[in-house]
């Protein structure tokens, strides 16, 4: 899957680009931040800009750290990506086996099993070729034939992936693997950790999804703008990080009909996107599985996504399609 260089409906820091979160007051929130260094680091990653933020009282460290953060995110990338033709991902893709994979990619794969269960399928790795087959008809200017769609759908199965320490292995012909819908948040989770190894106590982590250590300054949280879900530089409210990591699914990162009622988020089980719902944002204490439940609750909808929420002890904020919105009580959230 290919994700846009600018995140029109996730969030993020205001001094990347019109189109992502902003940053609120961060100045001033630096100058509450007492003798901390403060250092910045903007890479292209996952198909995005990415960005890492960091204070330590050293800027020596805190360069040091986002070096290391960097070459974290790369790890990720080498494993994980679609975009690179020689990542591991793209050789079980090709090969239909990996042996030995690396920890952290076993890592994943189980985490997506797992979630997978545990969602009844909303959740899928193995929906790859539902991506292939739209990208391949939109190429042509046009949407792909129900039979299309339907031989497709034949290839997809969670089920039909076995995964193990000592190989994972495509278990049916014409399977094909995406770790889009986790890989970032992975990356997310793998970098704090990082850097709180590193002695950072003061972090934005965005890897195309969110998490954050500290705060930006002695009495503010970090506050993230929540992006319009048609309109990039307009926003709808303010979301305060509050310890958790956030993930946002949209149906305008990458759609295939005008109307965005075909776009990059697929329903494993009809092969098609959910209608319902615009967008859905995810609070969890993991950014890899708030990265992986904004899929869940997409295919759920609303009422659904917010009694799910609670089952996953997890928050949630909903877009519909007409722009209204709905937010599970624990997150935050102010209108804009």
């Amino acid at each position: 899957m290919r994700r846009r260089v600018f995140l029109q409906s996730s969030l993020g820091l205001g001094a990347l680009g019109a189109s992502a979160p902003v940053l609120a007051n961060a100045a001033a929130a630096e100058r509450g931040a007492l003798r901390m260094q403060w250092r910045e680091r903007s890479l292209i990653g996952f198909g995005t800009v990415l960005s890492l933020r960091v204070a330590h009282g050293d800027a020596g460290q805190a360069d040091q750290a986002l070096d290391a953060a960097v070459r974290t995110v790369r790890h990720v990338e080498d494993q994980m990506s679609l975009f690179k033709p020689d990542s591991a991902l793209s050789r079980l893709n090709r090969d239909g086996v990996l042996r030995d994979p690396h920890p952290d990619l076993f890592q994943v794969f189980q985490l997506a099993q797992g979630i997978s269960a545990r969602s009844n399928g909303a959740f899928d790795v193995t929906v790859q070729p539902l991506w292939a087959v739209f990208e391949a008809a939109q190429r042509r200017g046009t949407l792909p034939s129900a039979a299309a769609v339907a031989q497709a759908r034949a290839a997809v199965g969670w089920r039909s992936l076995q995964v193990s320490p000592q190989e994972i292995r495509l278990g049916e012909p014409g399977m094909a693997v995406t770790l889009n819908g986790i890989a970032q948040g992975f990356a997310a989770d793998l970098v704090r950790t990082g850097l709180e190894a590193r002695g950072i106590r003061h972090a934005l982590i965005n890897t195309g999804e969110w998490t954050a250590l500290g705060r930006p300054g002695a009495d503010r949280p970090w506050l993230l703008g929540i992006a319009d879900h048609r309109e990039a530089q307009a926003l709808m409210g303010w979301l305060a990080m509050d310890g958790r990591s956030v993930a946002t699914s949209s149906d305008n990162e990458t759609t295939f009909s005008a109307d965005h009622r075909h776009h990059h988020i697929f329903n494993p089980r009809t092969g098609y996107s959910p209608a319902e719902l615009s967008s859905v944002t995810v609070a969890a204490p993991s950014c890899a599985l708030a990265d992986a439940l904004t899929k869940v609750m997409f295919n759920a909808g609303r009422q659904e996504a917010l009694r799910l929420a609670r089952e996953w002890r997890v928050d949630v904020l909903v877009v519909d399609k007409a722009g209204k919105w709905w937010a599970s009580e624990g997150l935050r959230v102010q209108r804009a």
